[in-house]
């Protein structure tokens, strides 16, 4: 069980992940050891399962980021198999989706220019025997950054 402290050092963490105990606890009216203690907690239980920094894309020249939908000609698990290891090792694809509907995955890529993701898509996801459809929509603007999960 949650309580309303536990919310608030989540929403906290996913704010910055680099507060400190001490940081922690001013924002939450708690000594630094009941808030590292209470942190420590939401982690053994799994809640918070890790900390990332945010990298921007434009800094690291990938100029393109696009949302790629896949439908599969096949659903046997030996040729779907090809298919998710591909997606799996691409450092493009920094995200995939199982989906329910017409397209069966859906993934975020992003790629430096769209002669690469032109690339990505015909020479690397086409390929794949059991990829029968590929769709894309390149992003044009992001209007809202990825943001915390509600607490």
């Amino acid at each position: 069980m949650l309580d309303d402290t536990d919310r608030r050092l989540l929403q906290a963490i996913q704010d910055n992940a680099q507060l400190t105990a001490q940081e922690l606890g001013e924002r939450l009216n708690l000594s630094a050891s009941q808030a590292g203690r209470r942190r420590q907690r939401l982690e053994q239980a799994g809640i918070v399962t890790g900390a990332r920094a945010v990298v921007s894309p434009e800094g690291l020249g990938l100029g393109v980021q696009a949302f790629v939908q896949v439908q599969m000609g096949t659903h046997e698990p030996d040729k779907v198999r090809g298919f998710t290891r591909t997606i799996a090792t691409r450092p493009e694809i920094v995200s995939a989706w199982t989906l329910t509907g017409e397209a069966d995955y859906l993934l975020r890529v992003y790629c430096t220019d769209l002669g690469a993701l032109h690339r990505l898509i015909h020479e690397v996801i086409l390929p794949i025997p059991a990829v029968a459809r590929v769709q894309s929509q390149i992003v044009m603007d992001q209007q809202k950054p990825d943001a915390p999960l509600p607490t």
